[in-house]
């Protein structure tokens, strides 16, 4: 049989909706076969239809060909979403998905379980390099970063072999059935699952996906990192009764309020225990902790490298959360020293507070970071660590940290497009990337973490 041309349009939608498609003009169902390019942010690559338009891909990897099937566009659209439903020629890092539940069309917890694991560090790898050269002009070299993106300990496994790493799972509840699963990439439906391959055993053995959630629009999963806490947080649908929750461990159960969004305790503790950096946390009603049972260490390892506090030293840590890094500059700057965190989370500056109540030089102060900071007339600090919301600190925020001379500043980013943006700021106020490194805190997924150390640029010169 002869083969197809390259970037050809390969035939009808697999429904037969070709006369709605063409009277809205969408083109959802449409089918392309094309040569995949490069890997961009988001878990999916980049092609070109034989008329020009952008596809954004997912399930596929640079270098191969495949059919692409139109998930959502319409003619004349800057791009369309697409995903690989036939591979023509195979990348050499593709490996057959060890899930069951990954695929076009299915759960979109993960974007890359089709690929090898060092195949996944060194697409994340080309992304962080990607947005650094087209948002902040720099190259991996002038970032101090040598273009690697290094696994959690225990995390290297052979290809086919999945980390059992995610310790919070938001399951979704199938309206007609009850059962728990996950979203599928950019829907609202429910995909259900009887294990999540990439669920820390603390909460797969829970048995979520074994019980009936009627009722609930989600219930989401948490098994502390260093304590036996597990917890259950429950969203219920506008007028429904909670259930009975029994499950197959001990378990504390928290409910949603339909109304305020407020997180209230139902049976058990209202927070979790979390260890890292040789302390405990308290992290309340769902609050914000990382999720890899690794990361909390490997962060702090490579701020406090990074950073190099002395005693005496007056440190800032803002979006503070609950106190992890705060704690830790506040062992290394001794009593001669002082640290200010800053967060917005009512409950997070409680648990912060909690937590660092046995440091005299410890303040944390309540509110968004760009309100409270000009507030407290700080005009100089020798420290700043920032950990951002995914959006990142922005122009204003960067310019007045530039401000205070700080001797370094570590920026902790869960996004690398935030991250470069912000970097830019940095440049323009004057600071310099001294060392970046990348670390793969969310195998199978397209999400990286990065800390970036800065300094003064005029000390670098």
């Amino acid at each position: 049989m002869q083969a197809e041309p390259k970037n050809a349009q390969v035939g009808p939608e697999p429904d037969g909706s070709r006369a709605g498609r063409e009277q809205d003009g969408s083109l959802v169902g449409r089918e392309y076969e094309v040569e995949v390019g490069p890997v961009a942010h988001g878990g999916h690559c980049i092609a070109r239809t034989a008329e020009g338009q952008v596809l954004f891909v997912r399930h596929a990897l640079p270098g191969e060909r495949v059919v692409a099937r139109v998930t959502d566009g319409e003619e004349g659209a800057r791009f369309l979403r697409a995903d690989a439903v036939r591979i023509i020629d195979a990348s050499k890092d593709r490996v057959e998905a060890p899930c069951p539940y990954a695929g076009p069309g299915r759960c979109g917890g993960c974007d890359w379980q089709h690929a090898k694991p060092g195949a996944q560090r060194r697409l994340k790898g080309e992304v962080i390099a990607e947005q650094l050269k087209r948002l902040a002009g720099l190259t991996p070299e002038e970032a101090g970063w040598d273009g690697t993106v290094m696994p959690a300990e225990g995390d290297k496994l052979p290809a086919g072999e999945v980390p059992q790493w995610r310790t919070r799972v938001q399951y979704a509840v199938d309206p007609a059935t009850g059962k728990a699963g996950l979203r599928r990439h950019r829907s609202h439906e429910v995909e259900p699952v009887d294990h999540c391959m990439i669920a820390a055993a603390g909460v797969s053995e829970l048995g979520i996906e074994r019980r009936d959630w009627t009722g609930m629009e989600s219930v989401e999963a948490i098994a502390a990192t260093g304590s036996q806490d597990r917890q259950v947080i429950l969203t219920p649908r506008p007028g429904a009764r909670l259930p009975l929750v029994e499950l197959d461990k001990p378990v504390s159960v928290l409910r949603v309020d339909e109304k305020t969004g407020g997180v209230h305790r139902v049976h058990g503790r209202p927070f979790v225990r979390e260890r890292a950096d040789g302390r405990t946390h308290r992290v309340g009603a769902g609050g914000f902790w990382q999720v890899h049972p690794k990361a909390a260490d490997t962060l702090v390892t490579a701020v406090m490298q990074g950073l190099l506090p002395r005693k005496g030293d007056m440190a800032l840590d803002l979006y503070c959360g609950v106190g992890l890094f705060a704690g830790a500059l506040a062992d290394r700057v001794g009593d001669k020293g002082a640290v200010l965190g800053i967060e917005s989370g009512k409950r997070a500056v409680e648990d912060a507070r909690h937590n660092l109540a046995g440091f005299d030089r410890v303040r944390i102060e309540q509110g968004k970071v760009e309100s409270v900071l000009p507030r407290t007339g700080i005009t100089e600090v020798d420290l700043i660590v920032l950990d951002p919301p995914r959006a990142g600190a922005g122009r204003t925020t960067v310019a007045h940290l530039t401000s205070l001379a700080a001797r370094r500043i570590a920026y902790v980013a869960c996004d690398p497009a935030a991250l470069a943006r912000d970097l830019a700021y940095f440049r323009e106020g004057g600071y310099r990337v001294r060392t970046l490194r990348a670390f793969d805190l969310f195998p199978m997924t397209h999400h990286v973490e990065c800390v970036a150390i800065l300094e003064p640029a005029a000390k670098g010169s």
